[in-house]
């Protein structure tokens, strides 16, 4: 879409990479409010009358997950035209199909209706989470934006979860359809802020580039770096972004789909894209094995065993959640002085410890004190998790995809945060009631899991521009730029007989 039609068209630089987190953030919150809302209703009584009261233990954790399930297909599904309509044309395409799944979910008088218009939302939830981190990375100007960016972009999601339990805490002081239609209904809110404001944006300049559209790529990179496109600056990003289109396009030739079956153990591309995309997968798998979804979705079951009234519940579930959005405020930050490995490995460490002693508790004979000081530790649990892993995993994933193959990368670890989900949302309320416990012993695992996941395979990506991540996994590409970077100044004084900056980096 040209400039010229955007009514934020005189935005440029910070501000406009303000409007950018802004915008995504929003989207992002709906997200974290659509994945609270219909937890803080499942046994509000008109909710039940509404779909015919069901009695099948499965049926709850099946309409709860499926849209979790939704997202994970939608999130491999939409990677076969995501590169064509662009990351800008992914938010939007999630945030217009929230709005028809919200209305469906309100409107709903059967579980067939409601299934469906969870369905639908998790579509919408498989497109923002795959597209938004990468949308905040690519369009990021200076190599510090990045990490802010994402925290920022966490604390609005985490922050939707609790936002959402308490309106249902207000609603359902009310014994009518309306006391959780209402609650659901307002997830359109959300969509049309986000995917309305992201219709006068502009795609990514990386994005642009990759489909061989220069001038906008030009103009977009000018206006987010807030100078010229003859500034040395934007030709410096400009060289780098075609250096890595050239090398990655070269790799592609070693790259086949037999490789990813072993995980990217077996990897005969140049730049290591196969195990990079496995990473962007099985990360927000192990987070999600670490037990943050088992926490923000069944809160008050977990709570329920300090024998408390279910208004007291109800109100600790409500502050369990802004506890976990709290947590990912000194990320804001830290995230670019500490890095992103130390913020997940020591993070990693730390919640092992806690859900040792957490576990441990759980198993001792219950009384007064051991409940209470079990909900502590969960407290401090979901806010060292806020910390992080929330914000830290979407952001090292957008990092560390290779440009060609990104929004692969954002799909990757949308289907691998969905999936694990979609298997904790549905076994987790069974595993509590039929295992007791013991259950937390799986959660306890993804902890061990992530420490050594994170020490063995995840490089350093703090500090260091997108084009440069890919110099973490081959020694040669940082030389093929520097080479080409030469190669272009080279032929222009040659041609132009001086040794100024050249305008434009050669076509690929």
């Amino acid at each position: 879409m040209a400039l010229f039609h955007s009514p934020f068209k005189n935005l440029r630089g910070k501000k406009l990479y303000w409007l950018i987190k802004v915008v995504c953030g929003t989207a992002f919150m709906m997200y974290g409010y659509d994945a609270g809302v219909l937890g803080g209703v499942l046994l509000h009584q008109p909710f039940l009358d509404a779909i015919g009261n069901p009695t099948g233990k499965y049926t709850i954790p099946m309409i709860t997950s499926s849209y979790s399930l939704a997202a994970c297909v939608t999130a491999l599904a939409i990677s076969f035209f995501t590169f064509r309509i662009g990351r800008r044309g992914t938010i939007i395409l999630g945030n217009v199909t929230a709005i028809f799944g919200s209305i469906i979910q309100a409107s709903s008088y059967s579980i067939a209706q409601l299934v469906v218009g969870r369905l639908i939302t998790g579509f919408s939830i498989g497109c923002i989470s795959s597209a938004v981190p990468t949308y905040l990375a690519e369009t990021g100007s200076e190599i510090g934006d990045r990490g802010p960016a994402n925290a920022f972009n966490a604390i609005l999601l985490i922050s939707g979860v609790p936002l959402a339990y308490w309106v249902d805490y207000g609603f359902i002081q009310m014994q009518n359809q309306a006391s959780w239609r209402i609650p659901i209904i307002l997830q359109c809110v959300f969509a049309i802020i986000s995917g309305g404001c992201m219709y006068f944006l502009p795609d990514t300049p990386r994005i642009l580039y990759a489909k061989d559209r220069i001038e906008e790529g030009d103009a977009i990179l000018a206006q987010l770096n807030d100078a010229p496109i003859e500034s040395e600056k934007v030709q410096q990003t400009k060289r780098e972004i075609f250096a890595v289109i050239d090398q990655e396009l070269e790799a592609a030739h070693s790259l086949h789909w037999s490789q990813f079956l072993t995980s990217g153990i077996i990897d005969r591309t140049p730049i290591k894209i196969v195990r990079r995309l496995c990473i962007c997968f099985w990360l927000p798998m192990i987070r999600e094995w670490m037990g943050s979804s088992l926490v923000a979705y069944y809160s008050t079951i977990i709570l329920q065993r300090v024998g408390a009234d279910p208004t007291l519940i109800s109100m600790l579930a409500g502050v369990l959640n802004i506890c976990f959005a709290l947590g990912c405020v000194p990320l804001y930050f830290t995230i670019e002085r500490v890095g992103r490995r130390s913020v997940l490995l020591y993070g990693a460490m730390a919640l092992t410890v806690l859900m040792t002693i957490f576990m441990t508790l759980q198993l001792m004979e219950q009384t007064s004190s051991i409940s209470w000081a079990a909900i502590g530790i969960i407290f401090i649990f979901c806010a060292v998790f806020g910390y992080s892993w929330q914000g830290s995993v979407w952001l090292y994933c957008s990092e560390i995809s290779p440009l060609e193959y990104r929004h692969i990368g954002g799909a990757f670890t949308a289907c691998g945060e969905w999936l694990m989900t979609w298997l904790t949302v549905f076994v987790g309320p069974i595993g509590l009631a039929n295992v007791g416990p013991s259950f937390w012993a799986w959660v306890l695992s993804g902890n061990v899991v992530a420490i050594i996941f994170v020490y063995f395979l995840c490089p350093e990506t703090g500090g260091k521009t997108l084009e440069a991540v890919d110099s973490l996994f081959t020694a040669g590409l940082a030389a093929g730029i520097k080479k080409i970077d030469e190669d272009v100044e080279e032929s222009w004084v040659e041609e132009k007989g001086d040794n100024s900056v050249p305008l434009a980096a050669p076509k690929y």
